[in-house]
């Protein structure tokens, strides 16, 4: 039996450019996204954490495509969950090229439009099939506190 391979991507950023949507000849619609995803690194003569951009291209096929570039423009956060595909083309002048692009299974908007030039915000916006189209839902900060220790040391507290 062969191995399964996993080929997974899931990643917060910042949109570099305004969506651009355009349509297939079949009418399948397919958006371009471009995003920026931070790495930090330490600076070996300073000392000092900084940031690193890295810059990945996304495709998302379809009515969330759609919805991306009617919804997103340049500078906005989000988070994208899907694959990575490597192609290869020949160029105009003969040299072989390659990339390797993210296909969105899902793309989540984060911050609200207005935080989109600020870096974001507290708000997860839901798309297409979601919810309801454009609620904005506040992030219950609750969520991101430290779960309670128990002091017990047996394990006559397990419930199993």
């Amino acid at each position: 039996m062969a191995a399964t391979n996993i080929n997974r991507v899931v990643m917060t950023g910042n949109l570099t450019t305004d969506p651009e949507l355009r349509s297939l000849p079949s009418g399948m619609s397919v958006c371009s996204l471009r995003i920026a995803c931070n790495t930090r690194r330490k600076n070996q003569s300073t000392g000092e954490w900084e940031d690193k951009p890295n810059y990945f291209n996304v495709t998302v096929w379809g009515a969330q495509g759609e919805n991306a570039a009617r919804y997103l423009s340049k500078g906005r956060p989000v988070a994208i969950d899907g694959r990575l595909e490597w192609r290869e083309w020949e160029a105009q002048d003969g040299t072989k090229r390659q990339a390797t692009d993210i296909i969105a299974d899902s793309v989540q908007f984060l911050g609200s439009r207005e935080d989109a030039s600020s870096g974001g915000g507290s708000f997860v916006e839901r798309g297409a099939g979601e919810g309801a189209k454009g609620t904005e839902v506040p992030v219950d900060e609750g969520d991101f506190q430290p779960a309670p220790v128990s002091g017990a040391t047996g394990d006559d507290d397990i419930p199993f």
